[in-house]
Parts: structure tokens; sequence; C-alpha cells
């Protein structure tokens, strides 16, 4: 699939040169992170050029002379159209803008002339021209006579449209806004009536995609005024774009741009781990992940993090959204950091900065995706459950904004949705709950209620009864009573077997989930029946709220329970109170700078990203694991109490950074100094630990990789989960043993043995593969006959066993011994084509010959002017393909 990325590539290229050859300088891409205060992203090719577009000189830095004229390959990035991506073949969020400018140089004459010429000539794109339409600006007579009189475009196939379809801004005349402004002429391409409809005669006509504009060029040429007046500018400009997925379809003769290289490498990824094959038109999800991870990765490679807010707030927007359709395909783990790799093979070449941030963006997808995934199911049950009982076609603002705040669930999700079902959402509704809930002082995650519409229900509890009293500090069994139940966000009398909902008691010995630690399984029971608590959180009101599920019996509201927390809470605590310790000796290993920027804390293995620059040597990590076990082993006492936040600063509590504190807070230590003990730790947190570090057992590292920009991440396992990964490393190792023979000891020469053996042989094989083409290429030379053909002197040869390059190096050898002009040689299913300077000169090209005779075999390659090679569908096909040089350079 390679050779179908570097033609499309050269696409690239061939703009860049064509421009270049008319006197452009071609300019860099700007950032997709824009500095232009109006907007939130680069979104055409001409934002990063408005002050030369109004007059200022076009000097640019690092670049000798003043440049009137430029052409880029622009990255952009727009969602005004998000809902209909991926739900059509033709709508993107980041795409390509391929653009030349004029600021107060050509004008009409020549934009047209050469937009024509790149299409249209054998040396560039070589479309028929038979096959393009024209559309232009209703009263635009000037560009009618340029068309006509200059180009040669038939006035039969150029339309007059109005301001909404060729003025720029669109209805600029009658709505405004005031400035700089001009009508513009579209070039349409018609892919042929297999692609149209019944209705579609032409440009901007009917249901189908028979026409397809490929390129837009804006004349800004007036200055509106009030009332729609339009002044002539003293600078007339030039701002065209050609977009580039849609020239990619149209070059590679496919139905879309996702059928091509650009979006493929994904889309067979994503086929390929979900089992759900790419079906086209009805596979929106494929195309959804494809084109917003695409996106995604862009924008995070020019800086823009995932937020709350502004442009990183659309990246978090496009990352659930491709989330949720993975979800949809099946892959419930995160899958979306692993597909990184499909858009830097497709776009890295192109744009080497993604192969450059490659690790980071897998790092910051993968904690974005982990974070949403917790919830999207819940999530998706939810809006389902609105939707179905909704009364009326519309979901009211602060119900959509209640799912953002208790599941991180986008407006845009719940819009989608709501859309499938012909709902609309209140938008403005939305924006007011959000900006409500800013001027609100909030908590910390485990403030989140359970459900989006239990506020008011628990709100009302809440009037009639007390907080959870939490007893899982010292306990993890208590009595409790049932205060209420509640079912799809009501509260209701009770739970039947077989049913799900939520519970809430007077106390609890479960932990709800907070602080980076999970919230807390176990069993609910009592007489002649019970109920599996499968998670708990914590509302706004003070309620912990037991997610459950009756096996047996009814649970009412009023009955005593028993509550038993799940053994594995004694795990979680060991890895909690161990994530203590981690950080801790981070800082004291690596700096003080070290600061926690996120936990993850389970029965089975913990994680914890903090602040630093740069990925930890292996000698650091076995210090920091090293200091971590002594402080296990020396036993320290583990204890904590609740105190004024201010009396913690003075202790000098750890407090994590951006998190809510109130003024009683919970502070817990590790070594107490009255003991004579060493104070190992001290931080704020409500989270339940052991009560000696001895109890942990010891701690292993298992890994350490980045997050983001300036953000690590470590993770570790304790306990017996330490045991058993250690035990897993051992195995590991009497399995290579075995395998290698020798002693453990021994393993790390024996490897080194085994790659330099290995480093050999394949010298040895080059060397022999080299031989053989030399033998083989100086019996073609001899046998072989030179002919003519278009006025160039070629030679064949098919040879036998060789490799990419040894092949290469045979076309050389048998170039310089035939005395040829042209050279084809093939080996299996590749081929390659050798051209001398002088045939160069004269115009032979490898690249274009080489792609002709691959595509008569159904095969495809392309390359440069002196050496290009290709691939062929069956080696079978070599000698057809080698017969038909004669005709492809005489054609």
């Amino acid at each position: 699939m390679a050779q179908g990325i570097d033609l499309i590539n050269q696409l690239r290229g061939k703009y860049r040169s064509f421009f270049e050859s008319k006197g452009h300088l071609a300019y860099p891409s700007a950032s997709l992170k824009s500095d232009d205060p109006t907007l939130m992203f680069t979104s055409a090719g001409m934002v990063q050029f408005k002050p030369y577009f109004l007059g200022a000189t076009p000097k640019f830095a690092g670049i000798e002379g003043v440049h009137h004229r430029v052409t880029t390959a622009q990255k952009c990035l727009r969602i005004n159209d998000i809902e209909n991506v991926g739900r059509t073949l033709r709508h993107h969020s980041f795409f390509e803008m391929l653009g030349n400018f004029s600021f107060g140089d050509y004008f009409k004459k020549e934009a047209a002339t050469w937009a024509w010429e790149f299409l249209t000539s054998s040396e560039w794109l070589g479309l028929d021209p038979e096959r393009l339409y024209v559309t232009i600006y209703h009263d635009d007579d000037e560009a009618f006579d340029v068309w006509t009189r200059d180009v040669g475009v038939p006035a039969e196939r150029i339309s007059r449209w109005d301001e909404d379809e060729n003025f720029w801004p669109a209805n600029a005349v009658s709505e405004g806004p005031n400035g700089p402004c001009g009508p513009c002429s579209e070039v349409f391409f018609d892919r042929g009536p297999e692609f149209g409809s019944d209705d579609e005669t032409g440009p901007n006509t009917g249901s189908g995609d028979r026409f397809i504009e490929v390129w837009n060029l804006v004349f800004t040429q007036f200055d509106r005024q009030d009332g729609g007046e339009l002044e002539p500018l003293p600078q007339k400009n030039i701002d065209t774009g050609l977009g580039f997925e849609r020239l990619a379809a149209v070059m590679t003769g496919l139905e879309d741009a996702y059928a091509t290289e650009l979006f493929q490498p994904t889309i067979r990824k994503v086929a390929e781990l979900s089992g759900v094959a790419y079906q086209g038109v009805a596979s929106v999800s494929h195309r959804v992940i494809a084109d917003h991870l695409r996106a995604v990765v862009f924008a995070v490679t020019d800086g823009v993090m995932p937020a709350n807010d502004g442009p990183g707030y659309v990246v978090k927007m496009l990352l659930r959204r491709a989330s949720r359709h993975a979800w949809l395909l099946g892959l419930r783990e995160p899958v979306l950091h692993t597909l990184v790799d499909q858009v830097v093979e497709a776009m890295g070449e192109a744009y080497p900065e993604l192969k450059d941030g490659r690790d980071r963006v897998q790092g910051i997808l993968r904690t974005e995706e982990e974070q949403f995934l917790r919830t999207l199911e819940s999530g998706m049950e939810r809006v389902a459950q609105l939707l179905d009982g909704l009364e009326g076609a519309t979901l009211d603002g602060a119900t959509a904004f209640d799912l953002w705040q208790t599941y991180g669930f986008p407006l845009d999700l719940t819009q989608e949705m709501a859309a499938e079902r012909g709902v609309d959402v209140d938008r403005a509704g939305y924006e007011a709950a959000r900006e409500q809930a800013r001027e609100v002082s909030r908590g910390g995650r485990e403030a989140t209620a359970l459900f989006s519409g239990s506020r008011d229900t628990l709100g009302g509890l809440a009037e009639r009864v007390d907080e959870t009293e939490f007893l899982g500090y010292t306990t993890t069994t208590a009595e409790a009573t049932v205060r209420a139940v509640l079912a799809d966000d009501e509260e209701v009398d009770g739970l039947a077997e077989g049913e799900s909902g939520v519970v809430i008691l007077d106390r609890t010995p479960f932990y709800a989930e907070g602080g980076g630690q999970i919230g807390d399984s176990g069993k609910l029971e009592w007489d002649g029946g019970a109920a599996v608590v499968r998670g708990t959180t914590r509302s706004s009101q003070g309620f912990s709220l037991h997610r459950v599920r009756v096996v047996r019996g009814r649970l009412r509201a009023g009955q005593a329970v028993d509550a038993r927390v799940d053994p594995s809470r004694r795990e979680t605590e060991k890895h909690h109170s161990a994530t203590h310790l981690l950080h801790a000796a981070l800082r004291s290993v690596l700096g003080k700078h070290v600061a926690q920027a996120g936990s993850l804390v389970t029965p089975d293995r913990l994680r914890l990203d903090f602040s630093h620059g740069q990925a930890m040597t292996a000698e650091e990590i076995d210090r920091v694991e090293t200091l971590v076990n002594r402080w296990i082993q020396a036993d320290f006492a583990v204890s904590w109490r609740v105190v004024p936040i201010q009396e913690a600063r003075s202790a000098g509590a750890m407090m994590l950074f951006g998190e809510k504190y109130g003024q009683q807070v919970r502070m817990v230590a590790m070594g107490d100094p009255a003991d004579g003990a060493e104070r190992v730790s001290i931080e704020l947190c409500g989270g339940t630990h052991v009560r000696r570090t001895g109890e942990i057992g010891s701690l292993l590292v298992t890994a350490e990789e980045a997050v983001s920009a300036g953000v690590r991440r470590i993770e570790a396992s304790v306990g017996m989960a330490a045991v058993a990964r250690a035990q897993e490393q051992r195995t590991l190792a009497q399995r290579l043993t075995r395998a290698l023979g020798g002693t453990a000891a021994e393993l790390e020469e024996r490897v080194a043995r085994l790659q330099s053996d290995l480093r050999h042989a394949q010298r040895e094989a080059g060397q022999l593969r080299d031989r053989l083409a030399s033998a083989q290429t100086a019996g073609a030379a001899a046998s072989t006959e030179v002919r003519e053909a278009g006025g160039f002197r070629f030679a064949t040869a098919a040879l036998e066993g060789l490799d990419a390059a040894a092949l290469r190096s045979a076309a050389d050898a048998l170039l310089a011994r035939s005395g040829a002009d042209v050279v084809v040689v093939g080996s299996g299913s590749l081929l390659v084509a050798k051209v001398s300077d002088e045939a160069r000169q004269r115009g032979a090209h490898a690249g274009n010959l080489i792609r002709e005779v691959a595509r008569r075999v159904g095969g495809g390659g392309g390359g440069r002017p002196d050496m290009a090679q290709a691939g062929m569908k069956d080696a079978a096909s070599l000698p057809q393909a080698l017969g038909a040089v004669s005709d492809v350079l005489a054609g």
C-alpha cells in the first residue's frame, strides 16, 4: 500500500512544482493552532496571509526578497458540519488545502489559465478537459470572458450562480460582513453517470455526487460597505483552494477520499481489530474513526491538548466521538492510540512532525480514551433512557449539560444520538447551564452524581435523609439500613430479583470512587435476599451510591442489610499506600519538580502520572524501586487525621495541582518522627490505606512511559500482584534459557551472539544476491537486444531471485553495460526502471514509465525521473509487463 501513498504524495509535489514554475514561493503550512484571535484553528490556506491580503508587504522571515506569489499545502480543521462527517463520503473535519495566492499581483486571467493548465496538461494531472465544468458568480462577466476566450472552455459548460454559491464570504453582498470580499469561480470534475442521480444535470444540482468541486478560485476585488455597497479594492488578490482529499480521489479513480490511502491504513486496521469489514457508504463508524483520529493526531502534534474549553475541547470532542464509534464496533478497550501509526503511515512523509511526535500523541490519546471509556457505556445507556422517555422533540439543555458533567458525555454526542431519533437538543439551555456551573464551586470527581437526572431526586432525598456515614477507614463490614432505592433516576419502593439500580445506605463500609482509587464492590445480604454491589460513587449531596443487582429476594427501602466489601479492597489499599511512597521516591530521586498529575489504583496495579520532562533512565527506575522497597521493609506506621487545611500546608502535605479542597482535609502520613522513624510521605488523601508499610509486601515497577508533553507515567504492582508478575518474569526467563541453552546469567551473551550471527548471515545473503544480480546482468547485457521506441534506446531483462535492492543494482549495471537510454528489469513481482542523464534531458521519466507499465498488468508504482520501481499482483505477468515497455515509450 506504500505505493498508493507514494502516488498521493506525488500529487502534493506536483502542485508545488507547478506553481514554483509560475514564480510562486512554496511556503510551509501554518500550524493548526491558529495565531488569529478570531479562530480556534487554521481553517483555510489564506489564514496565515491575512495581513498581505490587506496590503502588508509580503516579506517572510528568513526568506530573501518580497513575494507577491505564494503557494502552500495547508493543514486545516473545520467542525461546522461535524454531524455529516462519516455519514457522507465527502465530509471531513481535518483536510489539506492546496492553494496559490496573489497579493496584488496577477488576477483572474492567470488564476484561471494556470488552474486549467495544471488540471489538464499531460505534464501535470492530465485530466480530460471535456469532463471539467466551471461555475461563476451571476454577474461576473469578466470571469466568463477569461474562461471562454483565454482558457477556451465552451460556454455551455459554464453556469452562473448567486452569492450563496459563488461569492466569498457566502452571501456577503446581502448579509455581510463588511470588508474584503469577491466573486469566486469553481471548477468541477464530472466523474461519470455511475456516480450521479437522475436529478443531477451539472454542478450544484441534484442529490448525486457525479459533479465534484475540486478547485475554488476566489477573486478578492471588493470592499463591502454598509448597505451592501461593493467598492473596488485598490489591491486585487487571488485566493484559491484545491481540496487535496477530493483531488486524491479523482486522480486515483476511487469513489471517495476514504477509499484512498489517506484513510485506508486506519480503516483497514479498524476492520482488523473489530472484525467488522468496511463496506463503503454503510460503514459510518470506520469513517468517523479514520477522520477524527487524523484530526486529533495533527492537532495534538501542533500543540493543541485535550481540554474542556477552546480548541482543546474540540480535540477532546473529536477523540470522544471516535471512541464512541470504536465502542459501537465492539472495541471495548482503548484502541485509538494504537491507530496513530496508521495516521503516521499515511501522512508522515508529507508532515514529518507526525513521526517526531508519535509517542507523545499516543500517550495523550490513551489517557483520554481510558478516561472516557470508564463512563461511555453508562452515558450512552442514560441518553437512550432519556430519549425513550422524552415527550416532544427537544431535549432540554440542562439535562444535556448534566450528561457532560456526570458522564463526561460531550454535547455533540448527545446531539448525534438525539438526531438519530429526530430529536433536537436545546443548545442555548446547555450553554446557560454550563455557565452557571462555572460560577459554582465544584468538588472533585467523587462528588459527581451517578445519573444525569438524579440531581432533583437526590436533592429531594437530601431534605429528609442524612448523608451516608462512611465506615470504610476502619472496617470492611457493617450493619446498615437502606434509606432509598433508585431505578432509572427515580426513587422506587424496591428492586426485585434480577433488577438493577442504586441503593443508598445510612452507613457503609464501601469506598466511593475518588482520588484515583476505584470504588468498592462487594455484596449486601438480608434475610431472604442478596445483592451484588458492582461499584460505588459519591453524590454532591454526600450520599454513597451503591450500584447493585439483586440476585435473590427483593430489596426495599427500610431493609436492614449486612454490607460486605470484597476482600480485593485490601489489595487496593496496598496499591494506594504504595502510590504515596512511589510519589515520594520519585521526588527524592528525580527532584522536587515532580508532581502527581493523575493516578489509578486497583487491586492488581497502580498507575501514577507525574510531571517530568524526560524518560527515566534504567538507573533512576532502579533507585526509585529500591527506595520504595526499603520504606516498605522499614514497616513505617501509616496514620491519618482530619486537620484544617492551613495546618496541612504548614506540615508540608502534598496537594494535587488543580484539586479543590475544603477547610478540613484528611492528611495521610507515612513514617512518624515521634517514634524515631523517618517521615517519608505526607499527602492530602481521602482514600483507604494499610496500617503499616510492611503490609504492602514489595513493589515491582512494571512500566515507565510518556503520557504527554512534560508528563510521564509509571506503573507498578505490589503484594501478591507483584509476586505474580515476578513469577511471570521468572517463567519467561526459564523458557528463554531452555530455548537458547546455558543458564539465565548467560542469556544476554547468547542473545547478543544470535544478533551478531543474524547480522553476519544477512550480510552474506546480501552479498550472494549482489553476485547473483551481477552474474545475471552480465548475461543479460550480452544477450539482450537494445531496441528503440519513442526516440529512446531501451533494453529489458527478466531476472530471478532478486529483491528490490539487488534489482536496482542490476538495473544500474545493465544501463551501463548495454548503452541503452532506458532499462526496465524485473524479478518475481518487482519491476525497476532506470533512465540515463541524457535521456532525462530529452524527456524520459522513469516514474511515469514504470507507473504505466505496471498499470497495464494490474500493478502500481512510481518514482523519480532517473529511477523508479513498481509491483505487480502476479509474478506471472512479468513477460507481459516487459513487453509493454516499447508501447509505453512510443505512446
